[in-house]
């Protein structure tokens, strides 16, 4: 059973870097066809898809998220990293972890495992 766990600070001071790293279990994050994401839910609002890295070490970032948006990633502790940059309160949001097999998955039924979610404020 594959396991993804969040981690990382709950409060960010605006225009700062935010940091979160997604350890996984059960299942390695560089072998078999599977994209690790990063999707976070702002109060009151839907899902939002950030971006992946892929089996490979590919990364994909959404548009709207791309200019502030890295996603990394270390294979020998099983981990991927976000990093988003220059935040606001907008940004703040559950951020979630997760794996879908198709790296253009529109539909969030898509991704088979999830971590359980951490919250991230951004304030002063």
């Amino acid at each position: 059973q594959v396991q993804l766990q969040e981690s990382g600070p709950g409060l960010v001071k605006p225009s700062q870097t935010l940091s979160l790293t997604c350890s996984v279990s059960g299942g390695s994050i560089s072998t078999h066809v599977y994209y690790w994401s990063w999707i976070r839910r702002p109060p009151g609002k839907g899902l939002e898809s950030i971006g992946y890295i892929g089996y490979t070490g590919r990364t994909y970032y959404s548009p709207s998220l791309k200019s502030r948006t890295s996603i990394s990633r270390d294979t020998s502790k099983n981990q991927f990293t976000l990093q988003l940059s220059s935040v606001t309160p907008e940004d703040t949001a559950v951020y979630y972890c997760a794996r879908t097999p198709d790296p253009v998955a529109t539909n969030f039924d898509e991704y088979d495992f999830w971590g359980q979610g951490t919250q991230v404020t951004v304030s002063s």
